[in-house]
């Protein structure tokens, strides 16, 4: 069975998509952008600034759908400079720890110019 899942206190979806759907055991959530959830407002700032915001999106939309970081499989990050890598890295790595999902991180053009972040990811967890 597909869901698809509009968890309250996530940013509003901008466009025809659902922020997270279920497919069995598998949670999908789509990219996040530096949206604070409260406003619903961009929140752009440096780097880790967006990858903080974008980051505790997805935690949020996670633990909605009954999943946390832990669950975690696989992350997309987009960027827009390449060098933003290893400040990304470094809050990334605040959020993950140990549990380090697979990942991929490419350089990639936004249509909002001033975003400099956004990261998808791809979480495992069996229903009670």
């Amino acid at each position: 069975m597909i869901e698809r899942l509009h968890p309250e206190g996530v940013p509003t979806p901008r466009g025809p998509y659902s922020p997270a759907v279920r497919a069995g055991d598998f949670i999908y959530v789509s990219g996040q952008g530096p949206i604070d959830a409260a406003s619903g407002q961009w929140s752009f700032g440096d780097i880790r600034h967006e990858t903080r915001v974008v980051l505790s999106n997805i935690q949020r939309i996670l633990e909605a759908c009954g999943a946390s970081l832990l669950d975690v499989v696989k992350c997309s990050v987009f960027l827009r400079h390449g060098s933003d890598f290893a400040a990304m890295n470094e809050v990334y790595a605040e959020f993950f720890g140990d549990a380090k999902p697979a990942r991929t991180t490419v350089e990639a053009k936004f249509a909002n110019p001033d975003m400099k972040v956004e990261i998808d990811c791809v979480a495992y967890r069996p229903r009670s």
